[in-house]
C-alpha cells in the first residue's frame, strides 16, 4: 500500500515523525510536508508563484519539504512521488484538535480532502493538546496508534465515495484514553473572536478563539467525546449538498424565472 503523509504544522512536526513511522507498519510511506507551519489555511492551493520541493535528509522515511500549502503537499506528492495513485493520505498528527467549525480552517483536514478528490482513502488526525506551555506531554504515539488502526480498518471496509474519516485523540496516557467514539460533527459558536488595540495611533487586531460550551450539541459529537475522554473519529464527506433543501427548492420554485421578460 502507498502512503502518503501531510500536514500543515510542518515538516519539522512531531506529529508528522510520530505518524510517519507508525504508519510503516502498513505500507511504503513517503512524506509530503510544508518547510514552515501552515496552520489555518484552509484548502487554499498556490497558483500564482512556483513551489520548491526539497529533500529532508535523516528521517525513517522518504521526506520532502514544500514551499506551499497542505493540499499542495497532496498533489504534488501523489503525483511526484506515488505515481499519481496513494492508495492513502494520512494527514497529521495535527498539535490541536480539528473540531466542529474548526475543520472548516484546518489546513490537516483540507489535506485529507484533497486526498479524497485524487481517489484515495483518506484521514486527518489531530491530537487535542494545548500549546506546549501549556502541554508539557504530547501523546503522539496514541494518536498514531488510532491512526494505524483506523487506516487498516477502512482498506479493508472501503469508505463511500467522497467520504473520509476526521480523528480527533484527547492528549492522553494509553491507561487514561477510555476508548473510540464513532461521532458526528459537532458546532462552535464563536464569541469575542476580534481584540482591538490602540498603539501609537495605529489599530491593531488580533484574532481571538472563543466558544460557548459545546455540550448543547448533544452527547453523540465530536467536541463531547474527546471532552470526556474518547478518540473521536467522525465520517465526513466532500459533497457539501444540501439534499434535502435542494429536492424542496426543486418541487416548490417555478420553472421559469420572473426576471426574464416574457418572450
Amino acid at each position: 500500500m502507498k502512503i502518503l503523509v501531510v500536514n500543515d504544522d510542518g515538516v519539522s512536526s512531531p506529529g508528522l515523525i510520530a505518524l510517519a513511522s507508525a504508519l510503516r507498519a502498513l505500507g511504503e510511506v513517503t512524506v509530503v510536508a510544508p518547510d514552515r507551519d501552515r496552520s489555518g489555511v484552509g484548502h487554499s492551493i498556490s497558483i500564482a508563484h512556483p513551489i520548491e520541493i526539497t529533500r529532508v535528509e535523516g528521517r525513517d522515511v522518504p521526506t520532502y519539504a514544500c514551499s506551499g500549502t497542505p493540499a499542495d503537499c497532496v498533489v504534488l506528492g501523489a503525483f511526484e512521488f506515488c505515481d499519481g495513485a496513494p492508495d492513502l493520505v494520512v494527514s497529521g498528527i495535527n498539535r490541536g484538535a480539528n473540531l466542529a467549525d474548526d475543520i472548516s480552517y484546518s489546513g490537516t483536514v483540507a489535506a485529507a480532502v484533497e486526498g479524497v478528490l485524487l481517489g484515495a482513502n483518506a484521514i486527518a488526525v489531530s491530537l487535542a493538546a494545548t500549546w506546549p506551555e501549556s502541554s508539557p506531554t504530547h501523546y503522539w504515539d496514541v494518536a498514531a496508534a488510532i491512526a494505524c488502526e483506523q487506516a487498516d480498518a477502512i482498506q479493508r471496509v472501503s469508505l463511500e465515495p467522497g467520504v473520509f474519516l476526521n480523528i480527533n485523540v484527547p492528549n492522553v496516557a494509553p491507561h487514561a484514553l477510555r476508548g473510540i467514539k464513532y461521532t458526528r460533527q459537532g458546532r462552535k459558536r464563536y464569541s469575542d473572536r476580534v481584540s482591538k488595540s490602540i498603539d501609537e495611533g495605529r489599530v491593531l487586531y488580533a484574532w481571538v478563539w472563543g466558544t460557548h460550551d459545546a455540550r448543547e450539541n448533544g452527547p453523540d459529537c465530536d467536541i463531547i467525546a474527546v471532552d470526556d475522554g474518547y478518540a473521536s473519529i467522525t465520517p465526513l464527506r466532500v459533497d457539501r449538498t444540501a439534499d434535502v433543501t435542494l429536492a424542496r427548492l426543486r418541487a416548490e420554485s417555478p420553472r421559469k424565472t420572473r426576471m426574464l421578460p416574457e418572450k
